[in-house]
């Protein structure tokens, strides 16, 4: 396996945690994004396609067994969480064009919350804004967000949430937790 490495000589990944998105829902999601006929930006693959629970950024990769050992220790929802994606939104900040719930449920963000506690004793710094939960459908994305003929409606359900590596432009799969206890 291929590790990058820091200027110290310490090699890291590049981490998150997120939901993944089941291969029928991908190719639906991919299929009504060129619906929109998009004139901006890159488009995400469809197989990246994930629900971004927490960024973690560049991490010592001697940090991996003990970050998933305080993750074996969260509190689950007990159940799969399921949401709506039904919003189309640029986010002119970041320079993506995204698909949002309209509502987040409380377990998901209950889940969250989880992880960020399990992970402050190891250093991870809160985050400073509110979660938003969203699928990116397009990086350096300019503008307002395209009128969709057919309006976004896709539910999202997840069994488990998983931990992945990014690596030039893909995401691997490092770990995975069931949300049921």
């Amino acid at each position: 396996m291929v590790q990058a490495m820091r200027p110290s000589g310490a090699p890291f990944k590049r981490l998150f945690f997120a939901l993944p998105v089941a291969d029928a829902q991908r190719r639906a999601l991919a299929q009504w994004r060129r619906g929109l006929n998009l004139r901006s930006g890159k488009p995400v693959a469809s197989e990246n396609f994930h629900l971004t629970l927490l960024f973690l950024g560049d991490v010592d990769a001697a940090q991996v067994p003990a970050i998933c050992a305080a993750v074996d220790n969260i509190a689950r929802p007990g159940a799969p969480l399921r949401l709506l994606l039904d919003q189309l939104k640029a986010w002119p900040r970041a320079n993506v064009l995204v698909l949002e719930p309209q509502e987040a449920p409380p377990a998901l963000r209950q889940l969250v919350y989880g992880l960020q506690q399990a992970l402050l004793p190891m250093g991870f710094a809160e985050q400073a804004r509110e979660y938003r939960p969203h699928l990116t459908l397009s990086r350096e994305f300019r503008g307002q967000a395209p009128e969709a003929t057919v309006a976004p409606d896709f539910f999202l359900t997840a069994r488990h949430f998983t931990l992945y590596e990014s690596r030039k432009g893909q995401y691997w799969p490092l770990a995975q937790w069931p949300l049921t206890a």
